[in-house]
């Protein structure tokens, strides 16, 4: 709840993180001078009606900021003092159960691959005080031998570093907790990859034509290993028209650029951008057309403006077909808005600004639980019975309709 025209917010205590709730509760408190009536004990300087207001305002506050599911279990109670001594002996005593519940908690704590490092030592501060308010206490050093074991495997080097310079000396948690975070500032600053991510490939970039795309009988697409050209011995190249290479592989000498008109000026356009294996889906979207690829690693676009639920932070690399890494600043989701006027929700979009193009990884729409096909001149994407985009063939491109 918001308390005091929202210059102090309290979350609502729903049964979790009791000591972080209390602490919040008697800092607000005392910060309004409604502190004496948790001790419990009526001041001899002052009246008893004016305790009873005191103590009714508190006890009032301080129900305010309990969910509904807490707050039917102190209904009966009175007073903030007796109030405040039932909440403890529900959620703060140390029973075997709660203790076990919270270790399971400490233990299972694992740093996920590109998460944010100061949430992390967050979580594994609000544990260990959950632990000490039932009387569960670990020394320095197995708290930072803790913190370090439940780093990814990306920071492997680093624990490593640290348990070889220790030699017999004893860790301690603050200085842990401290080299921890700067080596996060330097892994952001050179912009290292923070997750395993980072040998992902991206394969977009790369010149040439396919005279098979990688679609079965019925027009469903195929999946393939992240930057494994499947069918490479049907690319053709554009410069010298043999197969099995990309024209920026080509060592022939290079063509005039006037050569073979295509058939209309889109496709000529698609063809000068240079995309393999891929289907340009030019979606009624507020930003540029999106390209049906099914060599791509994920779903990418290069702006995060009409990105919603996104989140910021180094998810790695992708690499271009020229080995140009580019980095995964961070992701979302974004809607689409089709040629019908209805919205089409990507989900897990990565953020790469240098990429310069929207794909749509064909792959990840059938992980998703869509189906892809092209045949007879056209191209749908379906998800059930529902058709969420289609369009015709122009040439050698699968088109949205217009």
């Amino acid at each position: 709840m918001a308390l005091e025209e929202g210059k102090v917010k309290i979350e609502k205590f729903d049964g979790k993180d009791f000591g972080f709730w209390k602490m919040q509760i008697e800092d607000y408190l005392y910060q309004k001078k409604l502190y004496q009536p948790l001790i419990g004990e009526k001041p001899d300087d002052m009246k008893q009606e004016e305790w009873n207001l005191l103590d009714r305002q508190a006890l009032g506050v301080i129900r305010l900021t309990l969910a509904k599911n807490v707050a039917f279990n102190i209904v009966n109670e009175k007073t903030t003092a007796s109030l405040m001594k039932t909440l403890s002996d529900m959620y703060e005593k140390p029973s075997a159960a709660n203790k076990v519940h919270i270790m399971r908690r400490l233990f299972n704590l694992k740093m996920g691959e590109g998460n944010l490092v100061i949430n992390h030592i967050n979580d594994f501060n609000t544990i260990l005080a959950m632990l000490e308010s039932v009387q569960i206490k670990f020394e320095d050093e197995v708290k930072a031998l803790i913190l370090l074991s439940s780093l990814p495997e990306s920071w492997a080097a680093t624990v490593t570093a640290v348990s070889s310079s220790a030699r017999d000396n004893k860790l301690k948690l603050n200085d842990i907790r401290d080299l921890i975070l700067s080596e996060d500032v330097r892994r952001r600053d050179s912009e290292e990859p923070s997750s395993s991510t980072s040998s992902s490939a991206l394969n977009t970039e790369s010149r040439g034509r396919t005279t098979q795309k990688g679609y079965n009988s019925r027009g469903r697409s195929k999946s393939r290993a992240k930057g494994q050209p499947k069918f490479r011995n049907d690319i053709v190249c554009w410069n010298c028209d043999k197969r099995g290479h990309f024209t920026n592989q080509c060592k022939a000498p290079k063509k005039n650029k006037n050569h073979k008109k295509r058939d209309d000026d889109e496709s000529a356009n698609a063809a000068t951008d240079e995309i393999d294996d891929a289907l340009i889906c030019s979606l009624d979207s507020p930003i540029e057309s999106w390209i049906m690829d099914s060599g791509a690693s994920f779903h990418t676009t290069p702006s995060n403006e009409l990105l919603t639920n996104y989140v910021s932070g180094r998810f790695g690399k992708v690499y271009l077909a020229d080995g140009k890494p580019l980095n995964i600043d961070g992701k979302g989701d974004i809607a689409i808005r089709t040629s019908s006027g209805s919205h089409w929700t990507l989900k897990n979009v990565r953020h790469i600004p240098a990429l310069k193009r929207n794909l749509i990884y064909v792959g990840q729409l059938d992980d998703e639980g869509h189906e892809t096909t092209f045949g007879d001149g056209a191209w749908k994407v379906n998800k059930g019975n529902l058709i969420v985009a289609r369009g015709k063939k122009r040439g050698s491109l699968y088109m949205s309709l217009s």
